[in-house]
């Protein structure tokens, strides 16, 4: 009944966004066939990964006021203040998570934690208050929805393609861009500007030093970050024209640049290049469950995440609400070169998006588990956690800015949602594993009481997430989970999952009567419309 996952959340997600059929990986093939066309999958993905764009969100009280614009991308976070860029770079992964079914999830907690390098970098002798500002809009938004507070949440903010600093020295610029490969800054210096005015200054590291290539090296606890040999470059007839040029040590913890001959009645433009994927690594513990496509090709995905190197499209991606993992809902676009949004659930627990389906209006429809307290509810049937861990149901609008509503499912013990899917009136149809006794069953249902230690359960959720049209445990004396669900236009469900139940319910027509094994079995179910009796 547990497995683990094949690919991590990127891979997942522009598997799909690049035409990769994601169908390839759940087939029944040999495992040496399967890794190798991961393999071959991975090294298209990464490769358009790294030429999507960085995006920088303004801050619109999602992080410390000090902060004008922060970019999150893979393996690091770079925090934008008024004087000074703050760069923090994950160097380890954290643990993986299992796709289990079970209470594992909420018993795990993070260990050996990550460190983070962090480098601050200022501009020595610059001006104080320079004007900062946002350049190239981009469609993507970000929504932050953290605990269930709707006063501290943060919806639609924006987010550019570059970040400009003007007037950082006289006639002297600073801009910050960059793909998800790659982060650069760019000092463009006026006509008749100085450019030796320009001084970098790093607080909080190490040994500074310029290698044999012309690269800067910093030492921070016992690793070396690179920043390659700055290009230097002015433009002549719209073309790049090379200019001589390196980094200087001004001191112990500045550098400057040395420029050679150029036209100084044009501008230059001095462009540093930090490299720090081949430093940092891999994205471990971030993790796609579920994706559902519009018709009009969107994606959206959800899974969980541990924020701190969260891998996402145009570096749009969550802050981490509890220290361990939260749920995330992506909308990518049909192309694969912008998310419309991306929206993030979580409180102070761990919380876990694992099913996904999408109406006709675009609204996403998301189910999985949480041990939050506060995890975020809007117009809920039920608004507490009643256990240690309880399903979850959210219904996200179209735009990612507002949930429709938002409910906790579950009893006393631990429950999780596992799938969800819809049908034409908005009904929401969910399936997952209950372990407690009082998880919320409808008075006609097909079976009303627990029979194991846990049992799979199917719950109809109305158009307006007010009430269950239905809702029933199925499973027999050992443990069942369903893990998937359907629905047809007349409203029956169709539901499997996995069983080690001897007396799971089957029909006398069934196609297998008898557990095959020891253990785990599929099951296939179809449940009529109002949820009293198996098809």
């Amino acid at each position: 009944m547990k497995t683990k996952p094949l690919v991590s959340f990127s891979a997942l997600m522009l598997f799909a966004a690049l035409g990769i059929p994601i169908q390839a990986f759940a087939q029944n093939s040999q495992p040496s066939s399967v890794y190798q066309t991961i393999a071959k999958a991975q090294v298209k993905v990464l490769d358009q990964y790294g030429k999507l764009p960085l995006s920088f969100e303004a801050n619109r009280g999602q992080t410390d006021s000090r902060v004008k614009f922060l970019s999150r991308g893979h393996g690091y976070s770079l925090f934008l203040t008024r004087n000074q860029a703050v760069i923090a770079l994950k160097n380890a992964a954290p643990p993986e998570m299992k796709g289990s079914t079970g209470r594992e999830l909420v018993d795990k907690q993070k260990s050996g934690a990550a460190q983070e390098t962090v480098l601050r970098m200022e501009l020595a002798g610059a001006n104080p208050a320079p004007r900062v500002l946002g350049a190239e809009e981009l469609p993507g938004k970000t929504n932050y929805f953290l605990g269930n507070d709707p006063a501290k949440w943060r919806t639609n903010v924006p987010t550019y393609a570059k970040v400009k600093y003007a007037g950082v020295y006289p006639g002297v610029d600073l801009v910050y861009y960059g793909n998800q490969g790659q982060l650069e800054y760019d000092f463009v210096v006026a006509p008749g500007a100085n450019a030796k005015q320009i001084l970098l200054k790093f607080c909080g590291v190490g040994k500074l030093r310029v290698d044999e290539k012309g690269d800067l090296l910093i030492g921070s606890r016992g690793e070396e970050v690179r920043f390659e040999k700055p290009v230097v470059y002015q433009e002549v007839a719209g073309k790049k024209t090379p200019v001589e040029g390196g980094y200087i040590l001004a001191s112990t913890n500045q550098i400057g640049f040395r420029l050679g001959e150029y036209d100084h009645g044009k501008p230059v433009v001095i462009d540093p290049l930090l490299i720090y994927s081949t430093y940092l690594g891999g994205s471990g513990g971030d993790q796609g469950n579920s994706i559902a496509v519009d018709a009009s090709g969107n994606a959206y995905v959800t899974g969980l995440t541990d924020s701190t190197n969260f891998p996402t499209v145009n570096a749009l991606q969550s802050t981490n609400s509890s220290g361990t993992y939260d749920a995330f809902v992506t909308k990518l676009n049909p192309a694969g070169s912008a998310l419309i949004y991306s929206t993030y659930l979580g409180g102070n627990g761990l919380d876990d998006g694992t099913g996904i389906a999408v109406d006709a209006s675009g609204n996403a429809y998301v189910t999985g588990r949480t041990s939050s307290t506060n995890f975020p509810t809007a117009n809920a049937l039920q608004s507490t956690l009643a256990g240690e861990g309880n399903a979850f149901v959210a219904k996200i609008n179209a735009t990612g800015s507002a949930l429709v509503y938002s409910t906790y499912l579950g009893g006393t013990d631990y429950d999780s949602g596992n799938g969800i899917a819809l049908d034409a009136s908005g009904n929401a149809y969910v399936t997952g594993a209950a372990s407690s006794t009082n998880f919320p069953t409808t008075a006609d249902a097909f079976q009303t009481a627990i029979a194991g230690s846990e049992n799979a359960f199917i719950s109809k959720i109305n158009a307006t997430g007010s009430a269950l049209v239905y809702s029933t445990y199925l499973g027999g004396n050992e443990d069942d989970s369903g893990n998937a669900i359907a629905v047809d236009a007349s409203g029956n469900a169709y539901v499997t999952g996995a069983t080690d139940s001897a007396n799971f319910p089957t029909t006398a027509d069934a196609f297998q009567k008898a557990i095959g094994g020891l253990y785990d079995n599929a099951f296939v179910t179809k449940i009529n419309p109002s949820g009293s009796a198996l098809v």
